[in-house]
């Protein structure tokens, strides 16, 4: 079973990281990093998946945003807890909210479809965007990177093998459980509108 994992983070995982860093992806990035640091891939990758994965995704929620407002789904996150102060928020301070958007958990996806539904120049998003998304996956590809140095002394011996892949699965779910609770806890203060 443990090989089986093994092979699957070492064939698939940069792509796991591509598609986690798309949408809510920081426990996603720094297992990237965590990865990186057990030598699975390479550091370089790792961060290159993440700041792909963070820049792309954000650039399709604009997109979704700006072409297709009238569609089901964009209606919905429209109706989301959140999205009418991402909205003010981006009017107000647009450079501001495309810089910073990213690194309020549980705002990413509500946060680009404002952004596309303001009149921000997609140029400007696109740069602002890349900047984003380039110190955010250093940022959390980095934590991954230094948690495993950390773990690798605290834990010394027991990350040989597959070890490592269950303290990694951990760390995951803990940083996910995490980021859930904080989500559902700033969602609660939100006021309905």
């Amino acid at each position: 079973m443990t090989d089986t994992i093994h092979y699957l983070v070492e064939r698939y995982g940069l792509l796991a990281v591509f598609i986690g860093c798309m949408a809510e992806g920081e426990s996603v990035a720094i297992l990237g990093g965590f990865f990186a640091h057990q030598q699975v891939f390479a550091a370089w990758q790792a961060f290159a998946a993440a700041f792909l994965g963070a820049f792309f995704g954000d650039t399709l929620f604009f997109v979704l945003g700006r072409r297709f407002s009238g569609n089901k789904w964009v209606r919905l996150m429209r109706r989301r807890p959140g999205f009418s102060h991402a909205y003010r928020m981006v009017q107000t301070h647009p450079k501001l909210f495309v810089l910073g958007n990213r690194y309020i958990y549980g705002m990413r996806l509500a946060g680009g479809i404002a952004a596309g539904l303001s009149g921000i120049p997609v140029t400007l998003f696109l740069a602002l965007n890349a900047l984003s998304a380039l110190v955010w996956a250093g940022i959390f590809t980095s934590l991954g990177y230094v948690f495993g140095v950390g773990a690798e002394q605290i834990l010394g011996e027991a990350l040989k093998a597959h070890q490592r892949l269950f303290i990694a699965l951990g760390i995951g779910l803990v940083a996910a459980a995490g980021a859930w609770l904080l989500a559902r806890h700033v969602a609660r203060k939100e006021p309905q509108e």
